[in-house]
């Protein structure tokens, strides 16, 4: 398996409950699924930032300007149609007013679309109980790097 770096940029998204908006993504590949946050690759020219904003307005309709400037990086080892990802990800933090914003996908590229089945806004107890693999496998620790003063902190198991 072919093993690369891809500069990336994901957004963890915060409801007014503090639950976890996760992507439901099915491996072209080999038909596996995994939960993750919105984001993706930068572009050329593009600051992870700005990448974040765009992947958040892309996949998911949500208001990009509702990403917060505060990014922790985080090191990634994840496979994905047929190449193993390894390096570090900027990761930022958006907050909404409301409880479970709803999603549009008419930003997601036509492979994105055949590939993404769903989406859920998860509480911190139900990260442990997803029916597939969590991607990173250590998000609530990152949640809580990006949240220090909402639930996730002192929590993380």
């Amino acid at each position: 398996m072919d093993t690369t770096h891809r500069p990336a940029a994901r957004v963890v998204c915060l409801d007014s409950a503090h639950r976890v908006l996760l992507l439901h993504w099915r491996d072209p590949y080999d038909g596996a699924w995994l939960w993750e946050p919105p984001g993706g690759g930068i572009e050329p020219g593009e600051t992870p930032l700005a990448a974040a904003r765009r992947e958040l307005a892309e996949e998911t309709g949500l208001d990009p300007d509702a990403v917060l400037d505060r990014p922790v990086q985080v090191e990634r080892d994840v496979r994905w149609n047929g190449k193993r990802y390894v390096g570090a990800e900027t990761f930022f933090v958006a907050r909404f007013t409301t409880e479970r914003p709803a999603l549009v996908r008419t930003g997601l590229l036509p492979d994105e679309q055949a590939s993404l089945g769903t989406y859920a806004w998860v509480a911190r107890g139900g990260l442990n109980a997803l029916p597939d693999r969590l991607e990173p496998p250590g998000l609530p620790s990152v949640v809580a790097a990006l949240a220090p003063e909402g639930p996730w902190r002192d929590r993380v198991r």
